[in-house]
């Protein structure tokens, strides 16, 4: 388990950093928008290669960031049962979303985005509006970002057996604990300011 953990720690190192640079993507696509609106505004032109442009470093930033986002566990979670499990229970949830959905996704697209590239590099593929970009290497961000979700499915995995193991500590329930324990104590200390309304004296109506 020592070198399985091991493996999970360069692989999120690996995401992290390639999650934080893509990210910078926004900034530029940001840029490139407001420059092709003075330019358009100034001299009346414009080119759907800026256009195209701004949606490549947006897809970037979407397919790039995603096992970045799953590593820090910000994606989105409908919770509707596991809130009221205990958190052996929520871990083997985890386990099983990693094992029976998310892999089979992944996997999937991947292996569906694997000749869409190959394809599309082979023909040297062009957007057919006029002054548009290469198509291939949006289509290689696609393969590329499926590719690091797949090794990140991998380090979630790791680490969610180990910690049902015993081997490893939750950080995200750690951060979870900590959140509600400070609203606990803010509930605790405006209940004890003024016991009736919970609000501290003087801000009530008179």
């Amino acid at each position: 388990m020592a070198g399985l953990l091991q493996l999970s720690r360069g692989i999120d190192a690996l995401n992290e950093r390639i999650g934080k640079i893509a990210a910078w993507a926004i900034v530029v696509a940001i840029l490139v928008s407001a420059i092709n609106a003075i330019i358009r505004r100034i001299f009346g032109v414009s080119s759907n290669g800026w256009l195209e442009l701004q949606w490549y470093l947006f897809g970037a930033v979407f397919m790039l960031c995603a096992s970045w986002t799953l590593k820090v566990n910000e994606h989105i979670r409908i919770d509707i049962i596991s809130s009221k499990l205990s958190k052996r229970g929520r871990d083997y949830i985890d386990l099983f979303g990693n094992l029976f959905f998310l892999f089979p996704f992944a996997a999937l697209m991947l292996y569906l985005s694997v000749p869409y590239f190959e394809r599309s590099f082979a023909s040297g593929e062009v957007s057919s509006n006029a002054g548009g970009l290469l198509i291939w290497p949006a289509k290689g961000l696609i393969l590329l970002g499926f590719a690091f979700l797949i090794l990140q499915w991998l380090s979630e995995l790791i680490k969610r057996v180990a910690i049902i193991r015993g081997d490893l500590v939750d950080e995200h329930e750690a951060v979870h604990s900590a959140e509600a324990e400070a609203e606990r104590l803010l509930t605790e200390l405006g209940t004890a300011n003024n016991p009736k309304t919970g609000t501290p004296p003087g801000d009530g109506i008179s």
